[in-house]
């Protein structure tokens, strides 16, 4: 039988090598950080998510070490047999008050996170409504929900009042959003969004993924960006970016969300614990965070000086204020050609094409990190110059 299936599944993949899509997975050989080895080369990393260069902070790296002396390496059972610890416990009340909600849920991803809550809230009798642009898991999370779907166009604010009007006999509304637009860097417009919910007696989620830890006047993310922390039902968030790099979710919200959820969202039931390392090193985190602004200004430096150099330089750069700074290059053969030649000049970055953006939109998202220096970015910026001939 596979023999037949084999040929088919080959054919697909010549497909995506021909139409310049396919992703190949570069091997590197040292820490993630700032600088790393890939294919036996020193090249700068501008394509990590480790927004505050935490993922070898040393600080971070000795917090780890001694929860693995103090905790083991892992629990080998889910939350409610065995695998919960104190540690558990105590970074859910970190994170609670670290993002001003009433409770939090850990899980062992934000993917499992977004999976594990509409099928849990949400049934028939009640309605979804969700950005065009949300990330995949929120996408996959709703298609596991009985409720009833809808879509609005990208921070469409009539489109999403239009929605509400659609739903109106629903019991239950619940608008999810991201909070940060993770392939153009954009901000969702939360306090807009949380008006048409009082409006409309809707409920609001945000995945923060992109935002916590760094966006914001103290790194709380984009409820507290746009002044709207106490309008926020649901937050879900990874550990796995900004926060240490490594892996880990959670989903802070009102206290009864979080305890409905512990009684039966999915993934957080059948599921094993977050190694308690990783719990371990993220209080650890909050610690540097809650202490410390020097790495969020350090951030917004080198993200502002990027924008303005790349502009200057006449490219196609999309507007923000966020690290994610996409660079559009449209064909998405020329995107990968592109993104080659830098690595050939010590840069590291990623193309991005369909099907993660839209036909016609390849890019490369560039990431900006605390870790990188001035001279680092100076650096990228003419790779760039260079690449481009």
């Amino acid at each position: 039988m596979f023999t037949n299936v084999r040929e088919q599944l080959r054919t697909t993949l010549d497909e995506i090598t021909e139409a310049g899509l396919l992703k190949p997975e570069r091997v590197i050989t040292t820490p993630q950080s700032s600088q790393v080895s890939v294919a036996g080369r020193e090249v700068l990393n501008f394509c990590a998510n480790n927004y505050l260069g935490l993922a070898d902070d040393p600080a971070v790296v000795e917090a780890a070490k001694q929860a693995l002396d103090r905790w083991g390496f892992g629990m080998a059972s889910v939350r409610f047999i065995c695998g919960t610890q104190e540690v558990h416990k105590e970074l859910e009340g970190r994170l609670s008050d670290f993002l001003g909600m009433e409770d939090t849920v850990l899980y062992s991803s934000c993917f499992d996170a977004n999976g594990g809550v509409f099928e849990t809230i949400l049934d028939a009798q009640d309605a979804v409504i969700s950005d065009a642009l949300n990330h995949a898991s929120i996408i996959d999370g709703i298609r596991l929900s009985k409720a009833q779907r809808f879509r609005y166009a990208n921070r469409d604010m009539a489109e999403l009042e239009a929605r509400l009007k659609e739903s109106a006999d629903a019991r239950r509304r619940l608008i999810v959003t991201d909070g940060v637009f993770s392939m153009d860097g954009y901000f969702a417009p939360l306090r807009e969004i949380c008006d048409l919910a009082d409006q409309y007696d809707a409920m609001v989620m945000v995945d923060d993924s992109h935002a916590v830890g760094f966006v914001g006047p103290t790194g709380r993310g984009t409820p507290e960006l746009h002044g709207v922390t106490d309008r926020i039902d649901i937050v879900t968030g990874t550990l796995g970016k900004a926060l240490g790099g490594a892996s880990g979710g959670y989903v802070s919200a009102r206290k009864e969300i979080c305890e409905l959820l512990r009684q039966r969202s999915r993934p957080y039931l059948f599921s094993n614990s977050l190694a308690p390392v990783i719990a371990s090193a993220s209080l650890r985190i909050l610690d540097l965070l809650e202490t410390s602004s020097e790495a969020r200004e350090r951030l917004r430096s080198n993200t502002a000086s990027f924008r303005a150099a790349m502009t200057e330089a006449g490219f196609d750069v999309l507007p923000g204020e966020h690290p994610i700074v996409p660079v559009m290059i449209g064909d998405a053969a020329e995107a990968g050609a592109m993104a080659d030649r830098l690595l050939d000049l010590g840069i590291y970055v990623i193309g991005f094409s369909y099907p993660v953006v839209p036909h016609g939109q390849a890019r490369i998202r560039v990431q900006l990190s605390a870790a990188h220096s001035a001279e680092d970015v100076e650096r990228a910026v003419q790779a760039f110059i260079q690449a481009r001939g």
